[in-house]
């Protein structure tokens, strides 16, 4: 796997000239419009790129972008790969590891979920502040031990200092933000009532499918985090609805215009 990773990065290399990201970005479901935001120097499909894994879901192009954010220089995702589409966990994996192998230095993640604190509202902002993983662990099987340590720490999943600079924008900004703790799951069901229960009982504020294999890969290579979620639908007794990946997506469109300006900001202060 590792030489695999390593011919996948040289691949890119070579087609972007040398092009140096210093933040890797993943987009989810809906929020892929960050792209527009980009200067665009290389854009790259997916299926375009050697060894590659190809995205399935609606609502996720496929493309790798470089360009620059804000003045900076970054990758984003457009589109990224979930362990329910049949992909082994180094394969969701994989791309966070190309990405250091090209040169980030953090990783700005996106997602849509589900909410199980009775506070929160459909198309609320959430910015994670911790995750519960409730997917096979990604770092299970033989250790790389290129990318990091056997047993890496995580007692600060997402960065401290990055939670506090994205409240601060979102102040100046008048853009309303939630904090909380995100459970993954591996889907692609969406949950049961009493699913939604189970997740808020053991500390849950938001369920998802995605989000935390990637944060695992990158915190073992000592790479910070920042992660933000938008609340596409509640699982909260008496507000559960029928919900559909079509109505998931419509609503993240709607709240993307507030969530790419923290991210904007974000990475222009990096």
């Amino acid at each position: 796997m590792l030489q695999r990773i390593q011919r996948i990065a040289e691949h890119l290399k070579k087609a972007t000239h040398g092009f140096a990201p210093e933040t890797g970005i993943i987009l989810g479901t809906g929020l892929s419009g960050l792209g527009k935001e980009i200067d665009v120097k290389y854009s790259i499909a997916y299926k375009d790129i050697p060894e590659f894994p190809v995205s399935t879901v609606e609502g996720h192009p496929g493309k790798l972008l470089f360009g620059l954010l804000g003045g900076k220089p970054v990758v984003a995702m457009q589109g990224r790969f979930h362990y329910y589409e049949g992909w082994s966990m180094p394969e969701v994996i994989l791309p966070v590891r190309v990405m250091k192998l090209i040169g980030i230095k953090r990783l700005f993640v996106s997602n849509a979920c589900g909410g199980v604190n009775k506070e929160f509202d459909t198309g609320d902002l959430m910015i994670l502040t911790d995750h519960i993983c409730l997917f096979p662990n990604p770092l299970i099987g033989p250790n790389i031990d290129f990318f990091g340590p056997r047993f890496p720490d995580m007692s600060e999943p997402y960065d401290h200092a990055m939670i506090e600079r994205a409240k601060g924008i979102a102040k100046a900004n008048n853009i309303a933000v939630r904090t909380g703790t995100y459970v993954g799951l591996t889907g692609p069901t969406l949950e049961t009532p009493a699913e939604y229960r189970y997740v808020r009982i053991i500390g849950g504020d938001a369920v998802g499918m995605s989000t935390v294999p990637e944060v695992i890969a990158a915190r073992q290579m000592g790479l910070p985090c920042f992660a933000m979620s938008v609340i596409t639908d509640m699982g909260v007794e008496g507000r559960i609805e029928k919900t559909t990946h079509e109505m998931v997506q419509r609503v993240a469109e709607k709240a993307e215009p507030s969530l790419t300006l923290i991210m904007r900001e974000m990475v222009a202060g990096s």
